[in-house]
């Protein structure tokens, strides 16, 4: 029977990386001159947690610099993001969720500040019972100890599950907790997320092929 629901945030419950790459590449620009590519964008940055991901793009700078470069660039997508839009087909997810008790959770890479600014320009701060943010966690995806403890906290098995992820990091966390994973086509192609472990890729969440694999969830009981 489906009793969980973990989701991913940026571009999984909206569409974030346009902003994300005009904030990265404001940062980049600003520090030394870079400039990004789409492709750059998708291949390196997309999806992953910033402790990493900084200290490859800035291998000179030490530990601090790069945690007040990521902390600016944060602060440079809040600003470009004061108000968001749920994927299509969301809302009707989470009421159908709600109504029959369907535990929900975040299971972000994203900082604190990010989910919850993030949660409420969506106006959906009340609709999760955890948000679990990888700098709170020991290791953050690709590895499954992200959405292991997005299960554990809502007490469900993976088998009673579903995670829906964007990301190549995220789809290999989420497959690898042993969790059916539906990839949303928001940044990467179907092709890549069914190689990083997607069951299902999808384009929103009003995809009928989505809600028959909910309903026989459901009807498995």
């Amino acid at each position: 029977m489906l009793t969980a629901l973990l989701f991913d945030l940026d571009g999984t419950l909206t569409d974030t990386d346009t902003l994300h790459l005009q904030a990265f590449r404001q940062l980049l620009r600003d520090h030394d001159g870079r400039e990004l590519t789409q492709a750059q964008f998708d291949a390196q940055i997309s999806g992953r947690a910033n402790g990493p991901l900084f200290a490859e793009l800035f291998p000179n700078a030490g530990a601090q610099e790069c945690l007040a470069l990521a902390d600016r660039k944060e602060a440079l997508f809040r600003e470009l993001a004061p108000a968001l839009e749920p994927m299509p087909g969301l809302l009707r997810l989470l009421d159908y969720a709600r109504a029959r008790c369907i535990g929900m959770c975040v299971v972000t890479n994203a900082p604190r500040l990010n989910a919850e600014h993030m949660l409420t320009a969506m106006g959906l701060g009340a609709h999760f019972e955890h948000v679990l943010v990888a700098e709170e966690l020991a290791r953050p995806k690709p590895d499954p100890l992200p959405y292991m403890t997005g299960l554990q906290r809502l007490r469900a098995r993976a088998g009673e599950a579903l995670a829906f992820e964007d990301s190549l990091p995220g789809v290999k966390a989420a497959s690898g907790a042993g969790i059916f994973t539906v990839g949303v086509a928001t940044t990467q192609t179907a092709e890549r997320l069914m190689a990083a472990g997607a069951r299902l890729v999808v384009d929103d969440f009003d995809d009928p092929r989505l809600w028959e694999v909910i309903e026989a969830m459901q009807c498995s009981a």
